[in-house]
């Protein structure tokens, strides 16, 4: 146990505090690189030049170049800041840090973007504790820094590099995220806090509703992953929180794939910022270590495709991206119910945030399987190396593929990565490559090919709740193909929707309703619509005429194969038909009745085993004629009569009551999958922080209530009332209320 500082000791130290700060900002002011200049063009300092402050003879008081400089003991910060970076074994800088730290230190506004996994967050972290450190920033002071992340996890991971760094530094930090509970616990405090690292949605929350909490104070505004906080889908959120915050700031805005939209910066006020993109001038827009691979599969057989590749891959960190939340958790239940052989997890929005990242550090532990939406797509450090990125499903752009592969090749480390797209997509190919993504177009071995649809079809009839999710992540997947904008490549109508939904174990194909889409039907996806192969755009891309696969995919790692060279790009399995279940019943069969076939007649027999005649128990016998007896014909059609109506009234009252529960059943479900639909319309999950974003509300048909009692009998839509089995007179009693109601 140290001993405790006295009173002259603590003024000593505030002396030196501030003997450094003066220090540091005359260094800064002094040597401060030209607006516009690349500190990456600079050589480095001489490996005898001293760091810092030195006397020179001739000029007095010199200080040393900071432009330049490779290593962070060489940069004008704070003792406290230099032991936190060397606590952490940060030594030497990446180039988004070299290029962007002497132009944030001099309190210029940044544009940076780098490829994901090249250091951008402690090239916005150091600024934040510099310029705090150098105004001397307290807890009275207020909030001095606020950091906006789109995501939960990205936004929990740069509050732990920040608290690494910030280690010996005196300021509080606050992290205020969605999806668990403590908002109170955060009202209290918040306002204390002189760093918060949030999303925008609990941002705003807090300053809509705790008090006194205000940013007028604010330094400097970090804006991470800047492309999609700028979005539409956080606009909402966005706006309000930028007209709340001082404009005389500092502003850092950092992505792997940087906005350079006039509107969007005008949005945050930025003032003459610096552009920094450290590979932009690269050959490649991702990592030379990460080996990019490209797939053509039927959409029918992706699950099979995926399946046969974990079954293959038992001993690697697989990364698998899906589209929606729905295919996650189908996709995850079906697959652990099937057993491969490896722990499978699943990540989406919709989790609770102590799940979240409850999942999240178990994946980092084991190797195992993690599916997931695009809420793990951007800024993650996984502490260990994922081995594979999968994307089932074809990312939204270029930008979505290059922050979901950024995920594996991480500092300079090796990664592999594995793109399926159907034949309809295969344009996807040259986006990639007009965007310097260098990808390799392989084949599957059909012969290692192991089909998972007739053991999914066999899982659904085994358990039924799991019919439902199947349905589900098939009406969510389309769904979100036919929202996509870039039409060339994402065009649900060539889909083959029968078989995609075979593919998934479903025994019907389920009914989908599209606006917007003209088909056959008006608003409704026929699957007998889908276009023929032959109709299908048949161009080939260009391959990479490369050793497709080096090493790493040997026939073991479930069979990748290259094209042969000199030969053209096959249209695999675009002919190919999924062997459907045994038990799939098809939709075009209908019941033929023969309407010429002989009809039977009934025959009534006497007690002596004769048959009698039509109404003969009712009819008098006068001698050998049967002559009937209208006043006894009368009295049994009354008897009768009277029983089937007590019957009736009856079976009416218990028709009525199932109708009513059935109504309400379905009215539960119909609610229920709205309220999904809305969170599936992430601008795609995946978004990441789903509780968030803020959905539009979706219109329902109105309920007109007969009895006033809401539970009415029958339900009005579109201004037309239901009037199957409902009698002349019930009808006039219910014209009757309504007129009474106007």
């Amino acid at each position: 146990m140290g001993r405790p500082k006295t009173r002259g000791m603590k003024k000593q130290m505030r002396l030196n505090e501030v003997e450094e700060i003066s220090l540091l900002n005359k260094w800064i002011e002094s040597q401060k690189p030209d607006s516009g200049s690349n500190p990456l063009s600079l050589g480095p300092l001489p490996k005898d030049a001293k760091i810092g402050k030195f006397e020179d003879g001739k000029n007095g008081t010199v200080f040393s170049r900071y432009a330049g400089v490779r290593k962070f003991d060489q940069l004008p910060i704070s003792d406290k800041t230099k032991r936190g970076l060397k606590l952490a074994k940060y030594v030497d800088m990446t180039d988004v840090q070299r290029a962007a730290l002497p132009h944030a230190l001099c309190g210029r506004d940044i544009l940076g973007a780098a490829r994901t996994g090249s250091g951008k967050t402690l090239a916005f972290v150091i600024p934040i504790l510099e310029k705090l450190h150098r105004e001397r920033w307290s807890p009275e002071d207020g909030v001095g820094c606020i950091i906006i992340s789109p995501t939960r996890e990205l936004a929990a991971q740069t509050f732990s590099v920040l608290n690494k760094v910030g280690k010996f530094h005196k300021f509080s930090a606050g992290l205020l995220i969605g999806g668990r509970e403590g908002v109170d616990v955060e009202k209290e405090r918040v306002n204390e806090m002189n760093i918060l690292v949030c999303a925008p949605g609990r941002l705003l929350q807090h300053m809509d509703e705790t008090p006194n909490f205000e940013c007028s104070q604010l330094q400097i505004l970090i804006l991470d992953e800047a492309d999609r906080v700028l979005d539409s889908a956080f606009k909402g959120q966005l706006d309000p929180i930028i007209s709340q915050l001082p404009k005389h700031r500092q502003t850092l805005l950092f992505s792997a794939t940087q906005t350079k939209k006039v509107k969007d910066l005008a949005r945050l006020s930025l003032r003459d910022p610096e552009y920094i993109s450290v590979h932009e001038e690269s050959v490649t827009a991702t990592p030379t270590s990460l080996m990019q691979t490209v797939m053509i599969v039927p959409v029918e057989k992706k699950l099979d495709m995926l399946w046969s590749f974990i079954k293959t891959h038992l001993n690697s960190r697989i990364l698998v991206f899906l589209s929606t939340k729905k295919q996650v958790k189908f996709v995850h239940e079906a697959f652990n119910k099937l057993r491969p052989g490896i722990p499978l997890k699943s990540l989406h929005g919709k989790m609770s945030q102590e799940k979240r990242m409850g999942v999240y550090s178990q994946f980092i532990e084991r190797q195992s399987v993690l599916f997931c939406t695009d809420v793990l797509a951007r800024g993650l450090d996984f502490d260990k190396a994922v081995d594979w990125v999968v994307q089932v499903d074809c990312p939204e752009d270029v930008a979505s593929y290059i922050h979901r592969v950024g995920r594996t090749a991480r500092f300079n480390t090796s990664g592999k990565s594995l793109l399926f797209l159907t034949p309809s997509e295969e344009k996807m190919i040259e986006r990639l490559q007009e965007a310097r993504v260098p990808v390799k177009l392989i084949k599957a071995n059909n012969e290692k090919l192991q089909e998972v649809s007739r053991l999914l079809a066999a899982l659904l009839v085994k358990f039924p709740d799991l019919q439902a999710v199947a349905q589900r992540a098939f009406i969510t997947y389309l769904r979100s193909i036919h929202k996509r904008k870039d039409k060339e490549i994402f065009d649900v109508t060539k889909l083959s929707i029968d078989d995609f939904s075979a593919s998934l174990g479903l025994p019907l194909t389920p009914r989908i309703r599209f606006t917007n889409l003209k088909t056959k039907k008006k608003g409704v996806f026929a699957s007998s619509i889908a276009l023929e192969p032959e109709e299908q755009d048949n161009e080939a891309p260009a391959v990479v005429k490369q050793d497709l696969l080096g090493e790493d995919l040997e026939e073991e790692d479930f069979a990748l194969r290259p094209h042969e060279e000199g030969k053209d790009v096959e249209k695999s399995t675009k002919d190919e038909k999924v062997s459907m279940p045994g038990t799939r019943v098809s939709k075009k069969k209908t019941l033929k009745i023969n309407l010429h076939r002989p009809s039977g007649t009934r025959v009534k027999f006497d007690e002596e085993g004769n048959p009698a005649a039509p109404l003969a128990i009712v009819a008098a016998t006068t001698g050998t004629e049967v002559a009937l007896d209208e006043e006894t014909r009368k009295d049994y059609y009354k008897k009768v009569g009277e029983q089937l109506r007590k019957v009736d009234h009856v079976d009416k009252k218990v028709e009525r009551e199932k109708r009513r529960e059935k109504r309400m059943k379905e009215k539960i479900k119909r609610k229920k999958g709205a309220m999904e639909e809305e969170e599936e319309e992430e601008g795609h999950e995946d978004s990441g922080s789903s509780e968030e974003e803020t959905g539009r509300k979706r219109k329902r048909a109105k309920k007109v209530d007969f009895d006033g009692n809401g539970d009415g009998d029958e339900e009005r839509e579109g201004g037309k009332i239901n009037t199957d089995s409902v009698s002349i007179a019930e009808l006039e009693e219910m014209a009757l209320k309504l007129i009474t109601q106007s």
